[in-house]
């Protein structure tokens, strides 16, 4: 199960990265990534739940990224950054079926995976100020 949720969180990645930089649909990108890529629906089904989750809230989690990253306004943080730290809030703080430290241990590698030389260290940083704020 957690190769596919893993799977799934590259996916939604992708969709919210491509619906970021462009005007395209959610319904259209979504499926065209996985047949794409052949993904098993079990996997698009939860892509599609964090795809939906994010957007749905997008202005709520972007609020709490502006309050734990406020030296970098959220439209200026690089756009695969910011759909990383979307997707870990929404999975954390609305969502709860994740651990915290999971959640952040996966933002963290979908940030190498994708991200620059530097966006494991600030998606990282950025989760652990949230993170410490959320156990207190």
């Amino acid at each position: 199960m957690t190769g596919s949720r893993r799977k799934g969180r590259s996916l939604a990645l992708q969709a919210l990265y491509e619906l970021d930089c462009t005007g395209h649909k959610p319904d259209d990108v979504l499926p065209r990534l996985a047949r794409e890529e052949q993904t098993p629906e079990g996997v698009v089904a939860f892509a599609r739940e964090l795809v939906k989750g994010v957007l749905e809230n997008r202005t709520r989690i972007d609020s709490v990224i502006a309050r734990y990253a406020p030296a970098f306004p959220v439209e200026q943080i690089a756009v695969i950054d910011r759909n990383i730290l979307r997707l870990a809030i929404f999975e954390v703080l609305l969502d709860n079926k994740v651990p915290m430290k999971a959640a952040i241990n996966e933002a963290v590698d979908l940030a190498r995976a994708f991200g620059s030389d530097s966006s494991p260290k600030f998606v990282n940083g950025v989760l652990g100020s949230v993170a410490a704020e959320v156990s207190r």
